[in-house]
């Protein structure tokens, strides 16, 4: 059965419900990960007029605030960080069937560097970048693996996977998702030190700590400091979970980290809900003035973000 709507019933529902379309998505993610209308309409190319037109649309189709307005800066609401993380996967398998299907006689080729921390890098972005290698046999990956934030002039990467808030720098930034973190203790612990049920009991139990804490886990969402002590300290990830592991005390490290541990049964996860924020997890490259990103090392990116975002880590 056919059904068609007269002319006023359409320009009733043109009234009421906005004409959204892709590219006001693909604006809206541009906004979060610039930090501005300025800065968005710059990278796409399009006036200052159009991509404030586009976010006012969009939220007013949505019905919900996505970005918070200051005089200098935008800031993303949680509900629009949450929004732009679950469009951004869609968006990219959109645009790689794209590329795929307009570049289907052109293969890529050269080599890419790329720059990730010494943890994470093996972890998750190296069996990605191989899944990447399979279907591209003309490309060629360096790995850079290191915990500090390198110059990526000076060490001449393509573009690094970076976890955690940046400074301010000219660097572009595309933003991934978040991390979750993880409070975990040994069962040996927990059973001969009984098992918290509220962060505020950190304060009486034995916790493993970074060598540079200032003694005070955040948690909650940034709304609770508590006070935490104890006796072993390293800066290195490893060594503190291995404590945790070996009934110490009582560890907080990003998930992923303590993911088979977790599922191995030699620590137990605990206090959950009271978690601190995501670290936020993106793509930083260095600004190429007017000219676009090679071929090979945006399809690159776009392989990763859809491959990373996909395992809500």
């Amino acid at each position: 059965m056919i059904i068609y709507a007269n002319e006023d019933i359409l320009s009733h529902f043109s009234r009421e419900w906005p004409l959204t379309s892709l590219a006001d998505y693909t604006i809206f993610l541009a906004i979060v990960d610039e930090g501005s209308l300025t800065s968005a309409a710059v990278r796409l190319g399009r006036s200052l007029q159009a991509v404030s037109r586009s976010l006012a649309r969009l939220e007013q189709d949505l019905g919900v605030e996505l970005v918070s307005r200051t005089t200098r800066r935008l800031h993303p609401t949680a509900t629009g960080l949450d929004f732009a993380d679950r469009i951004r996967l869609a968006l990219t398998t959109i645009d790689g069937a794209r590329e795929d299907l307009l570049a289907r006689d052109r293969r890529l080729a050269g080599t890419i560097r790329i720059g990730t921390s010494s943890l994470f890098g093996p972890e998750y972005v190296t069996p990605a970048l191989s899944q990447f290698l399979t279907r591209n046999p003309e490309v060629h990956i360096e790995l850079v693996l290191s915990d500090e934030h390198i110059d990526l002039v000076a060490e001449k990467l393509d573009f690094a996977v970076r976890i955690g808030n940046l400074p301010d720098s000219n660097l572009r930034v595309r933003r991934i998702g978040g991390l979750n973190w993880a409070v975990f203790a040994s069962p040996a612990y927990l059973a001969a030190h009984g098992r918290p049920g509220h962060p505020r009991e950190l304060s009486h139990h034995e916790c493993v700590l970074r060598a540079s804490d200032d003694d005070r886990w955040v948690f909650d969402d940034n709304k609770r400091r508590i006070a935490v002590h104890g006796r072993f300290r390293s800066e290195n990830a490893a060594a503190r979970n291995a404590a945790v592991a070996s009934g110490v005390g009582i560890g907080l490290a990003p998930l992923w980290q303590v993911r088979r541990l977790i599922e191995q049964g030699i620590v137990e996860q605990i206090l959950v809900g009271h978690e601190p924020p995501p670290i936020p997890l993106q793509i930083v490259w260095v600004r190429r003035g007017a000219g676009a990103l090679p071929r090979r090392i945006r399809a690159a990116m776009d392989f990763l973000v859809a491959r990373l975002s996909a395992q809500r880590i």
